[in-house]
């Protein structure tokens, strides 16, 4: 995707942290990781003196059944060495735009390191003259990229102005990029006639309920991919459910059983994802195949991440440049994180987990 360039400054030094989740490096870190995950407040809303003895419990659970996900992928995630390249590639070209300035992309992790708190120390030593959070998250909500931000700005005290990436649903090169991870997938069906399953991690409706606009950010950014190849089979799905509470649907399985029950295969596109992590390479690989393979559903291909790809970090690169610029990103659908209430990080909702 074309860049367009910003007009260096003179010398400045520009800090870019990308914001993910995380995850855990090896089987000893599984259990650790859990924890920080659910002693989360944005993931279990009680009082520390409740969350922390449940988090414990729930972590020592879920040990055992995770690091068995995770041995199916070398027994950790893959998603920093993955996130890693995404920096390198954006590092690369934002210097190329910004020559005369110096860019340093730096790594941002929730729940396993790089640690938020790890990133704002390293920052905090560059000592940069401008700051912009860029999430890896696409499509704004306040369980993720709120969060992240809340945490940030909790965390990290050094210099710079701040400036805020909130989303970009409909970034040209994150969509070019999705579109052709699409069709490069497509040619692999050999003529069979699939449905492209848009699957996107779900959030509890009561959230989308009360205003937050993540759910109608994976529309845009399904009605954008969709407009760009013409496809006129394919539909809207959500993975990964935790609780008993009411998700976003229809539920990624139930798509796989519907598409088999209509005669056709499915193509699933990881849409709210970046990156290739358990929710893909398990989930959506192992897990739900091995679901399509019992009910007929064939055949069963998934697209890629999108990963490092050459469009979406232009895009990442193209948020930076818009937003160092002092331009706001548009999303074009009346959703925006920038002109609602949920811009603002301290309206972080909260999610009810299950213990079993």
């Amino acid at each position: 995707m074309p860049v367009t360039p910003l007009k260096s400054g003179s010398g400045r030094r520009i800090a870019v942290v990308l914001a993910n989740l995380g995850g855990p490096d090896g089987p000893d870190s599984v259990k650790p990781f859990l924890f920080n995950l659910f002693n989360d407040p944005a993931i279990i809303g009680l009082p520390g003196i409740f969350r922390t003895p449940l988090a414990k419990l729930i972590s020592s659970r879920r040990e055992k059944p995770a690091q068995e996900n995770y041995a199916l992928m070398g027994g950790g995630s893959p998603l920093l060495p993955e996130t890693r390249k995404q920096a390198e590639a954006l590092e690369v070209q934002l210097n190329a735009s910004l020559p005369q300035d110096e860019t340093r992309v730096f790594i941002a992790m929730r729940y396993w390191h790089p640690f938020t708190e790890e990133a704002a120390r390293a920052v905090e030593a560059f000592k940069p003259d401008e700051v912009v959070f860029l999430p890896l998250y696409p499509q704004y909500s306040t369980t993720t990229t709120a969060s992240s931000l809340k945490l940030w700005r909790e965390t990290y005290k050094g210099s710079g102005t701040e400036h805020v990436v909130c989303c970009y649903p409909q970034s040209e090169g994150f969509i070019a990029a999705q579109a052709r991870m699409i069709r490069e997938t497509l040619a692999k069906a050999d003529g069979k006639p699939v449905r492209v399953l848009f699957s996107a991690h779900g959030i509890p409706s009561k959230l989308v309920a009360k205003g937050d606009p993540y759910q109608a950010q994976v529309e845009a950014t399904v009605a954008a991919v969709v407009a760009k190849l013409g496809l006129r089979d394919w539909a809207i799905c959500y993975q990964s459910k935790v609780g008993r509470m009411e998700w976003l649907g229809p539920a990624t399985p139930d798509a796989i059983k519907q598409a088999a029950a209509d005669g056709v295969g499915a193509l699933v596109v990881p849409i709210a994802f970046v990156s290739e992590h358990i929710e893909t390479l398990v989930e959506l690989d192992i897990e739900y195949g091995e679901l399509a393979h019992e009910v007929g559903c064939a055949p069963y291909l998934r697209a890629p991440a999108v990963g490092p790809d050459a469009d979406f970090i232009g895009a990442l690169t193209q948020e930076t440049l818009t937003i160092l610029g002092g331009q706001t990103a548009r999303c074009g659908n009346g959703s925006c994180a920038c002109d609602n209430r949920y811009a603002n990080p301290a309206m972080v909702s909260t999610l009810s987990v299950d213990v079993a």
